[in-house]
């Protein structure tokens, strides 16, 4: 099924799932007013990500990645949990288990309630030292201006997977756990070009997962879903979880 509509066939099959996978990319950061990877503007807007976010830049020009990463941070740290964030979360409240696996960095899905987050490329919430591998989860350094050295004289970085690095093994080894178990998946808002990620809603549906993409845009897995739905997160969610909480008070 294609459109705006939401079918009563996903409806069902929520209210018996026993496991949903919620697959969310940046589509649904932006609701928040978190702009996607590569918008920049000002300062930044004369570089590429891939100039930025790799050891090599960092090692290079240490103070400025710092910068780059500060100033997305600020607007991270500003930013609110939106309709579709919350929707995920009281999903909980309907279904035996929800796992929320993003490709975000900003942290709302916990932020919003959902009490399991797989994040794929890492969060900018958190730091560790590029040397030795100590973390510094202490909130204070996510408004230093300057970057800051670890106790064995390593600088000390964002918890996130730059370009050229490998997912971490432990969240990709559980998000393919997830979405091997799921009933029901959701691809949300990701443009789903990005592997090894992108993989997952196909490894979901070989396992047997009712497969749904809710996103304005098609994209290049839109051809394998049972149902799209071609509305914003914040738009589609919220009706979603309307819809299966009055299926269930029945």
């Amino acid at each position: 099924m294609n459109g705006t509509m939401i079918s009563n066939t996903l409806i069902d099959r929520l209210a018996n799932a026993r496991l949903v996978v919620a697959f969310t990319g940046a589509g649904v950061s932006a609701e928040s007013g978190v702009a996607t990877f590569r918008a920049t503007d000002g300062l930044w807007s004369r570089f590429k990500p891939e100039e930025l976010a790799n050891v090599q830049a960092f090692l290079a020009n240490p103070q400025m990645v710092w910068e780059w990463y500060q100033a997305r941070r600020d607007v991270i740290l500003n930013a609110r949990p939106n309709p579709g964030h919350i929707a995920i979360a009281e999903l909980e409240e309907l279904v035996p288990k929800v796992s929320v696996i993003t490709q975000n960095i900003d942290g709302l899905h916990a932020a919003a309630g959902s009490s399991e987050v797989i994040e794929l490329h890492g969060t900018i919430r958190k730091n560790f030292c590029q040397s030795c591998g100590k973390r510094y989860d202490d909130d204070a350094l996510l408004t230093v201006e300057d970057v800051q050295r670890c106790g064995c004289g390593g600088m000390i970085r964002p918890q996130v997977v730059w370009f050229g690095e490998n997912l971490p093994e432990d969240a990709v080894t559980l998000a393919e756990e997830r979405s091997i178990a799921a009933s029901v998946f959701l691809s949300i808002g990701t443009s789903s070009v990005v592997y090894p990620a992108a993989g997952l809603p196909l490894i979901a549906r070989e396992y047997g997962a009712y497969l749904v993409e809710v996103n304005p845009e098609e994209t290049p897995l839109s051809h394998s879903m049972h149902e799209t739905i071609r509305l914003a997160s914040g738009e589609a969610l919220p009706e979603i979880v309307a819809r299966l909480r009055t299926l269930k008070s029945a």
